[in-house]
């Protein structure tokens, strides 16, 4: 997978990464603090290999977050987002963002009334054919702090061709030697099953740089934040929802024109760590403002713009730049090798 130096991109990464048009932000020198060590390189296919294997494999299906919807949005970006960074995104006119709502995991047929990751991905159109992609998760920390985690993690988990499950005593063991792997699931046992793709945060998990025209760089973690506040619901009310009530609820809402984000950035201070997206900024950082993101509009079936589209994190505008979380650093040819099997079995949503 990709590196944090451009000269640690191997030849053959390189030409995939072309042959996809993947663009990829490598890394910028400054970071508020260094958590991790320089990881080892893993392989992009054996990632996909062990997400499929693991997961299980749906032809035509993402291979985490199949379970989706396409969704079209527009942004406002606010004066204090101008003021932090040159990115056109924020000039205060419109953008228009293509944007997918999905649950995570590789089933297309996952439950909707679980305490499960909840996702919402954007594609923002800017002037000049430049794009900003998000991965946003239900979370404010990612699963695995480096692509050598999730790969062990995954393969931890990988079902015995005998008994259909996973061995106990591997999981163990993995566990015990990264405890880290569990907090992300001990964060959605503690919160109530999301009333709605409308009324749940969605965080970045990484960590980005914004620029602005004085060249002054500021440092920090976004996330979005629902206009109406956030909705959960008891598990009597879960379970009387059924397993597929969240996309006609969020048409619903749509319709109604009450689904809108605040988009904030949660600024880094000195000391904090922006390179792992296990480890989230200390609660009461200062938060700013960068805009508001409004869906219009809901596809009415499984098709629908987003269907193709990668939102790989590390395409960015001018004027933002990714940290060196290898977690963010690495997506880009994974994503790309995932694309291209989705498009061989043809691609469902």
């Amino acid at each position: 997978m990709l590196m944090r130096h451009e000269h640690s991109l191997s030849t053959t990464q390189g030409d995939f990464v072309k042959k996809f048009n993947v663009q990829c932000l490598l890394a910028g020198a400054f970071f508020v603090t260094f958590a991790l060590p320089v990881h080892a390189q893993v392989d992009p296919t054996r990632m996909v290999d062990a997400f499929e294997a693991t997961n299980g494999k749906f032809d035509g299906y993402r291979r985490s977050g199949a379970k989706g919807v396409c969704a079209k949005a527009e942004f406002l970006g606010s004066a204090e987002a101008r003021s932090l960074s040159t990115a056109s995104v924020f000039s205060g006119k419109p953008i228009p963002v293509i944007a997918r709502f999905s649950i995570g995991g590789a089933n297309p047929r996952a439950a909707d009334n679980t305490k499960s990751q909840r996702n919402m991905a954007l594609q923002f159109d800017m002037p000049g054919g430049e794009v900003w992609h998000h991965g946003n998760i239900s979370a404010p920390i990612f699963g695995a702090a480096t692509p050598e985690q999730l790969l062990g993690r995954l393969q931890s988990l990988q079902p015995d061709p005998v008994t259909k499950v996973a061995d106990p005593a591997k999981v163990k063991a993995f566990v015990d030697a990264n405890p880290i792997v569990l907090e992300q699931g001990k964060y959605y046992a503690s919160q109530p099953v999301p009333a709605s793709f409308a009324s749940v945060r969605y965080w970045g998990v990484h960590g980005f740089g914004f620029t602005n025209s004085r060249g002054v760089k500021t440092w920090g973690k976004w996330v979005f934040e629902p206009v109406n506040g956030v909705q959960g619901l008891t598990d009597e009310e879960a379970k009387a929802k059924g397993a597929n009530f969240l996309f006609d609820d969020l048409r619903e809402r749509v319709r109604a024109g009450s689904v809108a984000f605040h988009f904030n950035l949660e600024v880094a201070e000195a000391g904090d760590v922006i390179n792992n997206a296990t480890v989230p900024l200390p609660a009461g950082r200062k938060k700013v403002l960068l805009g508001t993101l409004k869906i219009i509009s809901v596809s009415p079936d499984a098709g629908g713009d987003c269907l193709n589209v990668t939102f790989d994190p590390n395409r960015v505008p001018k004027g933002i730049e990714g940290s060196s979380d290898p977690m963010l650093t690495d997506r880009a040819v994974s994503y790309a090798i995932s694309l291209g099997r989705r498009l061989t079995e043809g691609s469902r949503q």
